[in-house]
C-alpha cells in the first residue's frame, strides 16, 4: 500500500527519541538526568487543578464551539489587557489544542504548494514539518550570536522572493532561549506586512522572558503589529504540557477561515480543560507562575555558571523560555556523538542541535532547565566527571 510522502520524509523530533531512550535505560534501573524534553516539572497551579477536579464532577461535557469556550477566550483578551495593555476583541482569540494545534492552524491557513515562509536557523523543528505538509517550502536563514539566533529584518528582505508568504518569529526562541528585540521585531514584522506577507509570531515562552530594565513585563508583538498571528500555551509559563491546550490572536480576516478549518481538523479543544484554565489567569495562579519564573532564573544561572565552569560555552545568553543552546566542539565530538554518549555513560539526556539547525547541528547541544536544581546539579556533577574521563581518554 502507498504511503504518504509526508510521512515518509518527516523527520523525527529528535528530543523526543532521547526522552524514549532515557526512558528505557530507567526501565533497566538506572536513574536518569532528563535534561531533554522542554517540560516544566512545576504542574499546573492548584487552582488550575481544583478546577479541574469541580468540573469532573459528572456534568455533561459537550463540545464548546470550534474557537473555544468564550469565558475562556475573554479571560485570555483581558490577560492581554492587564499585562501587556493590548487591547485585543475576544471574537479574535482562538483556542487550540497547544500551541501546536494553532501553529497547525496557522500554516494550514497561510501556506499552499509553492510558497515559501521564512524562519530562522535554529528554530523549532516542527514548524518546518508543518510548512512541508502543506506543501510550503521553508527558507531557512542562518543567525548568528551577533543576532542572538533571530532573524533581522535585513536577512528577510535578502531572502525575499515572490513566493514569500509568511515570516515565523519565535521570542523567546526553541531551543536557544533568546529574544528578538522589540525594534529588530518591529522591523521585520513592517517588513513583511508591507509585501502583503503573514507575520506567524510564536510566543508560547512570553511570560518567561526577563522582564525590561524598568521592571515591565515582556512586550507582546501585538503591541507592535496588532495585525499579526500570535501564538499563545497553557503549557510553559502556567506549567500544562499535558493539558494540551494553547490560543491564537488572529486578525479579523483570518477569524472565519480558521475557525472553519478548527471544525474540521478538531471540532473544538478539550471541554473540561478549557473550563478548567479559566483559572490560570486568577491572580492566586499568576502569583504562583510567577514565583515560578523567578525559579527558572535561578535554575538558569545555576546552569550557567555550571557550563562555565566545564568550560562548555553559551554563546548567548539566553533571556527566556528555559533552554541553554551550549558548544561541544571543544570536547572534540559532533553533537550527536556528545548527546549519545552522555546519556549511555553518564545518564544525562540532553538534546543535539540537530533537530533545530542545519549551522549549528553538529556543534550545538540544548540543555532544558525545566528540571529541578537537584536534578539539574546531579546532571552537571555527572556531565563534569564525563567530560574529565573523556579529556583524559584523549
Amino acid at each position: 500500500m502507498k504511503l504518504a510522502q509526508r510521512a515518509a520524509t518527516a523527520e523525527p523530533f529528535h528530543a523526543l527519541a532521547f526522552g524514549q531512550r532515557a526512558a528505557d535505560i530507567e526501565a533497566a534501573g538506572h536513574h536518569v538526568v532528563k535534561l531533554s524534553i522542554g517540560e516544566p516539572d512545576f504542574g499546573a497551579p492548584p487552582a488550575v487543578r481544583a478546577a479541574m477536579r469541580e468540573v469532573m464532577d459528572g456534568r455533561p461535557l459537550p463540545y464548546t464551539a470550534a474557537l473555544g469556550l468564550p469565558k475562556l477566550r475573554e479571560t485570555i483578551a483581558n490577560y492581554y489587557l492587564t499585562k501587556h495593555g493590548v487591547t485585543v476583541d475576544p471574537a479574535r482569540i482562538a483556542v487550540t489544542t497547544g500551541a501546536s494545534g494553532a501553529l497547525l492552524l496557522a500554516t494550514a491557513a497561510t501556506t499552499d504548494p509553492g510558497d515559501e515562509v521564512i524562519i530562522a536557523d535554529p528554530s523549532y523543528p516542527c514548524n518546518r514539518e508543518l510548512v512541508h505538509t502543506f506543501g510550503g517550502t521553508i527558507v531557512s536563514l542562518a543567525t548568528t550570536a551577533d543576532s542572538r539566533y533571530q532573524l533581522d529584518a535585513r536577512s528577510v528582505a535578502a531572502a525575499w522572493t515572490d513566493r514569500t508568504v509568511a515570516v515565523m518569529v519565535a521570542s523567546p526562541s526553541n531551543p536557544t532561549g533568546t529574544s528578538v528585540s522589540s525594534e529588530e521585531l518591529d522591523a521585520v514584522c513592517a517588513l513583511a506586512r508591507s509585501r502583503g506577507a503573514w507575520r506567524i509570531i510564536d510566543e508560547i515562552y512570553l511570560d518567561l522572558a526577563d522582564p525590561s530594565v524598568d521592571g515591565t513585563p515582556a512586550r507582546t508583538a501585538l503591541a507592535l503589529d496588532p495585525d499579526a498571528i500570535v501564538i499563545g500555551s497553557f503549557s510553559k509559563y502556567f506549567g500544562m504540557t499535558g493539558w494540551r491546550l494553547g490560543w491564537m490572536v488572529l486578525p479579523e480576516p483570518l477569524v472565519a477561515p480558521i475557525e472553519k478549518l478548527a471544525m474540521n481538523y478538531f471540532l473544538c479543544a478539550s471541554t473540561p480543560v478549557q473550563h478548567a484554565a479559566v483559572a490560570a489567569f486568577s491572580p492566586e495562579s499568576i502569583a504562583v507562575s510567577e514565583g515560578r519564573r523567578e525559579e527558572l532564573r535561578a535554575r538558569r544561572a545555576l546552569v550557567l555558571d555550571g557550563l562555565a565552569a566545564l568550560n562548555l560555552v553559551v554563546p548567548v545568553v539566553p533571556d527566556g523560555a528555559f533552554y541553554v543552546y551550549f558548544d561541544v566542539s571543544r570536547t572534540g565530538l559532533d553533537a550527536w556523538t556528545f548527546c549519545e554518549r552522555v546519556l549511555d555513560e553518564a545518564h544525562v539526556a540532553l538534546t543535539p542541535g540537530r533537530d533545530f539547525a542545519q549551522g549549528t547541528a553538529n556543534s550545538h547541544v540544548r540543555l532544558s532547565y525545566a528540571a529541578s536544581r537537584d536534578e539539574l546539579t546531579e546532571g552537571l556533577r555527572r556531565l563534569g566527571h564525563w567530560l574529565a574521563n573523556l579529556t583524559t581518554a584523549a
